[in-house]
């Protein structure tokens, strides 16, 4: 099975990718400014950390709360946010049949994998922010993970969704890359993130 048949499996790489990019933190880089507008680098991982939380409930079968605010996490990182992502890879793994299809309060019937797909974007936007935040290449990150993020997003990301931090809107405007800028930088750049500024 290929990681297009198996999101699961490209979500345990997008997590094992974004649990190398931690590696290369030092907590003295926590004050440093992130392209996640007002978030630097400590709220950025503290957000992921809480991501893994959340997104286990969802792999559980439960609705994750995210109106509830996350705490800042100051150190040990690396071993939370791995172990955080051994039990969602886990949960997923407990979850059943992904072919088929389920339905989100507020949303309507998706997809079964769509959650997945959802949260393998959601960490490997946020490891070129954090790759970019921290001084760490983009160049080895994987290229699948990519791919299948933007093939997602291009779906998922309705224009209502973009919009002002001030509005409560989490994504920016799409950010204009040539077409043949590095494949991250163009999936930041949807996610409405600017390359050239970082």
């Amino acid at each position: 099975m290929t990681a297009a048949e198996d999101p699961i499996d490209l979500l345990a790489r997008a997590l094992a990718q974004t649990a190398g990019l931690i590696d290369g933190v030092g907590t003295e880089l926590a004050g440093h400014p992130t392209p996640c507008r007002s978030w630097d680098v400590g709220t950025l991982i503290s957000h992921l950390l809480f991501d893994l939380s959340q997104f286990t409930v969802r792999a559980n079968g439960g609705n994750p709360d995210w109106s509830q605010s996350f705490e800042r996490v100051e150190d040990d990182w690396l071993h939370r946010f791995e172990a955080g992502a051994e039990e969602l890879v886990a949960a997923w793994r407990n979850a059943g049949d992904l072919t088929g299809v389920i339905e989100i309060p507020n949303v309507g019937k998706l997809p079964a994998r769509f959650p997945v797909d959802q949260q393998i974007a959601e960490f490997a936007v946020h490891g070129w922010d954090l790759a970019r935040a921290t001084g760490q290449s983009t160049d080895g990150l994987d290229h699948e993970v990519a791919r299948a993020s933007l093939a997602w997003a291009r779906g998922a990301l309705r224009p209502e969704y973009r919009g002002s931090e001030e509005d409560g809107l989490t994504f920016g405007p799409e950010v204009t890359v040539p077409d043949d800028a590095p494949l991250y930088d163009r999936l930041a750049a949807f996610f409405g993130r600017d390359p050239g500024a970082w």
